[in-house]
């Protein structure tokens, strides 16, 4: 009968051609809309975690006490032996190491003397290796306002509205008034190469990005960082795995006693940013489902209205002596191979706009201009398990309760009033 019913689609394209394109649309929304959110809710987690938390982060136990602080002071020790480690035990991520300080500015003048001073909070990346991510993981050349990106040790980059306070441009010296790792006053010469926009006033107030050998020279921690972060290769945050690398790491230094014993959390242990994963993901679930519910709604009544409209036919059926029950059962096994079709071709569908918006992104930064490194400057969907399944929720599901729904009517059907809406 199965066959029989497929066959008959087939061949009667006005039973078929229209419910499936219906279902195939309210599945490939569906299936984008959950990429989309799951991308959009994403992006303010990924821009902390590339900037500052990382998706995984290891630092001291005292460091981690006093995290807020920065404090150098209780940095890690035999760092390149630390990520050699690292990189044995998790041989798929990333890893990076950053320092992060406060100090002043001195700006001088054409004879030496101070012109201008300003305080600012600095950090210490990879700037100048050949194979550095760190340059596209924060954007810093798409921020670029003025000048270059540092191309040799002794240069830094500086906020621009912090530049321009202070009279300084691309090409002037600068120093850097600080402490040292062991508390000692530190004072090093640098020459600004360029200034970024970070679109956050806090940063824009006063900000100095220097590579990480530099900051080691100015504040005396050779071989050493305040931290070291963890990104996953997908370039995603994934609480539950970062939980388990963080919980595989600590398992090892557990036993070791020592306040400078390393230690790694993950960007949901650090500060407030558990709460906003948390609420990313109730937001994210909400969204979704409530868009699931609607779809499911108009193709539950897109179900029912196709029911409806084939009284018609089902009147002859019954005139001519077909059983109620295989009447009723032929239409929900049409709405099922309706469903399936639509759900599959719209899910193909779904999947393969948020696979291409996920690579390529849809280019904002006109939209957001002044904000290119704290605030992400493409849209770009998350393509997760869920959505290869999602979309048949309301396509398959919905399609075959609509139908169900409407075929109640055959059993209420009475064989007199046949003829009349047959002569009708």
């Amino acid at each position: 009968m199965i066959r029989f019913l497929i066959k008959g689609l087939f061949r009667d394209k006005s039973r078929s051609r229209l419910p499936i394109i219906v279902v195939a649309i309210g599945v490939m929304l569906t299936v984008f809309l959950h990429a989309y959110i799951t991308g959009f809710m994403g992006d303010t987690i990924e821009m902390n975690a590339r900037f500052s938390n990382g998706h995984v982060k290891v630092m001291t136990r005292a460091y981690a006490e006093n995290m807020d602080q920065n404090p150098n002071d209780l940095a890690l020790l035999d760092v390149q032996n630390l990520k050699i480690e690292l990189q044995q035990l998790f041989p798929d991520m990333r890893w990076a190491e950053r320092i992060q300080f406060g100090g002043l500015v001195d700006v001088p003048d054409e004879e030496g003397n101070t012109r201008a001073q300003g305080p600012a909070i600095g950090l210490g990346l990879d700037l100048l290796s050949p194979d550095t991510k760190e340059i596209q993981r924060l954007n810093l050349e798409g921020s670029l306002v003025r000048g270059n990106l540092p191309a040799r040790p002794g240069e830094v980059l500086a906020s621009d509205i912090f530049s321009q306070r202070l009279g300084i441009k691309p090409g002037d010296p600068i120093t850097l008034i600080g402490s040292t790792m062991e508390g000692g006053l530190s004072i090093h010469n640098f020459i600004v190469a360029g200034t970024l926009s970070f679109g956050v006033e806090v940063m824009d107030r006063g900000t100095v990005i220097a590579d990480i050998e530099d900051v080691r020279l100015a504040l005396d921690m050779y071989d050493a960082a305040g931290e070291v972060i963890g990104f996953f290769p997908d370039g995603f945050y994934d609480d539950h795995l970062a939980k388990k690398v963080s919980g595989v790491f600590n398992s090892i230094y557990d036993a070791e006693a020592g306040e400078f014993m390393p230690v790694m959390k993950s960007l949901s242990e650090q500060g407030t940013m558990g709460t906003y994963v948390q609420l990313a993901k109730v937001w994210s679930w909400y969204i979704t489902l409530v868009f699931v519910i609607a779809m499911s709604l108009v193709l539950w009544n897109a179900g029912l209205l196709g029911g409806l409209r084939r009284y018609g036919e089902i009147g002859v059926r019954l005139a001519m002596g077909e059983e109620k029950g295989h009447v009723y059962r032929s239409m929900i096994w049409e709405s099922v191979f309706v469903g399936l079709v639509g759900s599959l071709l719209g899910t193909t569908l779904g999947l393969t706009i948020a696979a291409y918006i996920q690579v390529h992104g849809i280019d904002i930064s006109g939209m957001m201009e002044g904000a290119s490194l704290m605030m992400p400057s493409e849209i770009r969907t998350r393509i997760t398990p869920m959505d290869y399944y999602i979309g048949f929720f309301p396509g398959l599901l919905s399609t075959v309760t609509g139908t169900m729904l409407a075929g109640i009517g055959i059993y209420k059907r009475q064989t007199a009033r046949l003829f009349k809406e047959l002569e009708a």
